[in-house]
């Protein structure tokens, strides 16, 4: 048992062996979620008829209180009964920022496992992200890192599968219709045009549509195992060739 305080409450985490949980059978296929500031998630298929989900955004709505309750707290006396107040109060209000914010990240998650059984997602740079000193306060209200992590343990326990883009994957910079890859592409730029076929999409439904079809197209092999793909990884050892072909390489 782990016991655990946060803000003015405490909880014990009991740890029991439960029957894993039945495996579904998704209606669709594949999706691509591309994940931003502007709208957290953006879907290359509908979810409940929509395609884009706006956010939470748990500390943007409070960041009022926030800067009240920590000038409340840095007035009062060091030591004293109302200081404890203040720390308590400003404690609580962390800690409903912090459910607010799993909460729907689960809701969002699960439906989407429920519904695609493939999901193909970006292998983003949170970290280089949050240098950006304007939009790294945006950046880490979302939660990006926990919403992966959250997609690949319940893709496991229901039969669907995650599949993580290289961070270098040109999800934005592709042409979702005719593959044309574009140079230049700045961030302030939302509507993809394409220089080549002159398609014009929106900057996140043009990604989600590349990750589905990098999701979908990433079968594995004949021998049963997973792609290595095209990029090299250290120390991670390489899927096997076919064994088809191993009698004629020892003649060879």
């Amino acid at each position: 048992m782990t016991v655990a305080r946060e803000g003015d409450r405490w909880f014990a985490s009991i740890l029991v062996e439960t029957p894993e949980p039945k495996k579904l059978n998704q209606p669709c296929l594949a999706v691509g979620v591309d994940l931003g500031v502007k709208d957290f998630a953006v879907l290359s298929r509908p979810l409940n008829s929509e395609t884009k989900f706006k956010g939470a955004k748990p500390h943007k709505a409070q960041i009022a209180r926030l800067r009240r309750y920590n000038k409340a707290l840095a007035r009062k006396k060091k030591g004293s009964a109302n200081r404890r107040k203040a720390r308590v109060r400003l404690a609580r209000l962390h800690a409903t920022i912090g459910n607010v914010r799993k909460d729907y990240l689960h809701k969002l998650s699960m439906n989407i496992v429920r519904t695609f059984k493939v999901i193909g997602i970006e292998d983003l740079n949170v970290r280089g992200m949050s240098r950006n000193r304007c939009l790294a306060r945006s950046i880490m209200d979302e939660g990006f890192r926990a919403f992966r992590s959250m997609l690949e343990y319940k893709a496991k326990l229901y039969g669907a599968r995650v599949v993580v883009a290289d961070r270098f994957f040109a999800s934005s910079k592709t042409c979702s219709r005719c593959d044309c890859v574009k140079q230049t592409l700045s961030l302030a730029t939302r509507t993809f045009v394409c220089d080549d076929c002159g398609a014009s999409v929106d900057r996140d439904e043009n990604a989600s549509v590349n990750l589905e079809v990098f999701a979908a197209s990433s079968a594995v092999s004949a021998c049963g195992e997973a792609r290595s793909g095209a990029v090299r990884k250290n120390r991670v050892k390489r899927a096997s060739k076919k064994q088809e072909g191993s009698g004629l390489a020892e003649v060879a």
